[in-house]
């Protein structure tokens, strides 16, 4: 039984003494796994590193429903396509990623409205079996401009028109292989 505060004994005297901790030391990342402030280290085929990744395939199964495909395009190529650069984009931005991630990379290639038949041709040389490879999949994701990936967000269709039928690359990509994401 403890003994009650009024009685005139000693603390270390008392049934039940008080542990008294010391302050913990200062905390550093020093293991492998943990990440630490400022940019990753780019590697080749490494990605784009961001909080809450996996979130992005949930927003995409969303818009499987509102795509306009054309024959022979596959849902989930394009899906996977769009996924890559929807994680591209919302780790340029710092954050994880939205729906709004999701759409800006389907109405990169017009995915979302009926798109030219030039883009559509280009579109299925880019997305065609995107989903069984990863190394096509991270060139095309790293052939899109980081300017373009940061502008913002606009309607369905919307950017398609205004660039043209060529909506993600542009003159001023370089080549895939140059580049790292």
């Amino acid at each position: 039984m403890t003994q009650p505060k009024y009685a005139p004994i000693l603390q270390e005297d008392e049934a039940r003494p008080a542990y008294r901790l010391d302050p913990p030391p200062p905390w550093r990342a020093r293991r492998p796994g943990e990440l630490v402030p400022g940019r990753a280290p780019a590697i080749a085929g490494g990605g784009s590193p961001g909080p809450d990744q996996g979130y992005a395939l949930l927003l995409a199964r969303r818009f499987a429903d509102r795509l306009v495909l054309r024959p022979g395009e596959r849902r989930e190529d394009v899906l996977s396509g769009a996924v890559a650069i929807a994680l591209r984009r919302a780790s340029l931005l710092g954050r994880a990623p939205v729906a709004a991630d999701i759409s800006f990379a389907l109405d990169l290639y017009g995915f979302l409205s009926q798109a030219p038949d030039e883009l559509v041709a280009e579109r299925a040389r880019l997305f065609g079996g995107l989903a069984h490879d990863y190394a096509r999949l991270r060139s095309l994701v790293a052939s899109i401009p980081e300017e373009r990936l940061r502008s913002p967000a606009r309607p369905a269709g919307a950017m398609v028109r205004a660039a043209g039928w060529a909506p993600a690359t542009g003159e001023d990509a370089a080549p895939a292989t140059s580049r790292r994401s």
